[in-house]
């Protein structure tokens, strides 16, 4: 059962493919996605990265969470199931 991690304060130069061959140090990526804004397209400096097994994803985790990357301390933590917002 693959699970999905939520990976917060990225640089914002920080891309989809950075991301996934960062995690995939901690084992396989099943897949990576930094959120951009969708009016201006900058990233908005958090991201999900889904690993391929529980234990993969507790290493990324550990390895990871509170560590400096590009000068900057992940969050790194599992993903809450997203929320419903009203329609606008």
């Amino acid at each position: 059962m693959a699970t999905n991690l939520f990976v917060g304060n990225l640089p914002y130069d920080t891309d989809s493919d950075a991301l996934g061959q960062l995690f995939a140090q901690a084992g396989t990526v099943t897949s990576a996605k930094v959120i951009s804004d969708k009016y201006s397209g900058r990233s908005r400096g958090f991201g999900f990265v889904e690993m391929a097994s529980d234990e993969e994803t507790k290493k990324a985790i550990e390895m990871f969470h509170g560590k400096d990357y590009q000068g900057r301390a992940l969050v790194v933590n599992e993903a809450r199931p997203r929320e419903e917002r009203p329609q606008q």
